[in-house]
């Protein structure tokens, strides 16, 4: 589990945590921004880089480009975040375009999609007391700007976050946990996939993780309404295999497989469109022909509305 607190980098805290026979991996990186650009806009998630670098903050493209020179991982945190004027939250959304470099991006954040929700004082007290009801997927321009990155040939990996605060307020007599932790770490994560399983070796282990992140070799899952446990999503062609992440050279043309714990809506999406849908299935075969960025999602009902439940990192298409 990573943490990021906003631009503070706090050193002794990585290593393994335990409670009997359970344990989490607990990495320290570091929530950057311009903290005197008003309005506040682009965040950076730096994980790994294992040094400070809040000094960069006003400069992203430099700020990007020292990531990757200290090893690190560079996410663009909350790519659409908008304002909640009723509670003076500014909209932070990302702003700089035309970055270089290898970067990825937050497709869902939990706390930029409640605020989405915070159109009045009644459904402020709705979502606060009844979080299960607040995710229903990334915001569409969030999709969007990704699929236009993939689009132009980029390989852009993407992740889900809690954003967790654990911010306590109060409303008159009424004092709450904004999205208490015990919700956060049951809603929408990022599902890391690596080829060998975490042995106990902190260092080891951070690798490993760091690399499945670095690769796209991972998924978003939303686990509230069902655990994502056991997605696959593959693709086979006459050069061979890939999963999420890897990109795979082909001739002739390449026939993805899916697998879903359970019956779901699915779509399988390329550079934004839809090449082909399912309206209910655990499993699904499709060939295509075209190259490009593929990648799935996938929608359950839950709470009396249809809900992202799946999204896929991309599989890349390319001509043998």
């Amino acid at each position: 589990m990573w943490i990021t607190d906003h631009n503070v980098y706090v050193q002794g805290l990585d290593g393994y945590r335990y409670q009997g026979d359970r344990r989490v991996l607990l990495l320290a990186g570091e929530e950057i921004h311009d903290q005197v650009r008003q309005p506040q806009k682009n965040h950076l998630l730096v994980l790994e880089a294992r040094r400070e670098l809040a000094p960069l903050a006003a400069h992203p493209q430099r700020l990007i480009d020292a990531v990757a020179e200290a090893g690190g991982l560079a996410f663009i945190a909350h790519l659409v975040d908008p304002q909640a004027p009723l509670f003076h939250e500014p909209d932070l959304s990302w702003v700089d375009a035309d970055l270089q470099g290898s970067f990825g991006v937050e497709i869902w954040n939990t706390m930029s999609e409640f605020k989405g929700h915070l159109r009045s004082i009644p459904r402020a007290l709705w979502f606060a007391f009844l979080p299960d009801f607040s995710p229903t997927g990334p915001y569409p321009e969030a999709l969007r700007r990704w699929d236009a990155l993939l689009a132009s040939g980029r390989r852009v990996p993407a992740i889900g976050g809690a954003d967790a605060h654990g911010t306590r307020v109060r409303l008159g007599p009424i004092t709450r946990t904004i999205l208490p932790y015990l919700f956060l770490f049951r809603a929408v994560n990022t599902h890391l996939l690596t080829e060998e399983p975490l042995t106990g070796d902190a260092e080891a282990d951070r690798r490993r993780l760091a690399d499945a992140l670095r690769q796209g070799h991972a998924f978003v899952g939303y686990d509230l309404p069902a655990s994502t446990r056991g997605f696959q999503f593959t693709v086979s062609a006459d050069q061979g295999e890939a999963g999420m992440g890897d990109a795979l050279a082909y001739r002739f043309g390449a026939t993805f497989q899916i697998q879903l714990p359970r019956p779901a809506q699915l779509r399988l999406i390329r550079h934004g469109v839809a090449v082909r849908e399912w309206a209910s299935t655990d499993a699904a075969v499709h060939t295509v022909r075209e190259p490009g960025a593929y990648r799935i999602e996938a929608r359950l009902p839950f709470r009396g509305r249809l809900r992202h439940w799946i999204v896929s990192n991309p599989i890349y298409l390319v001509p043998a």
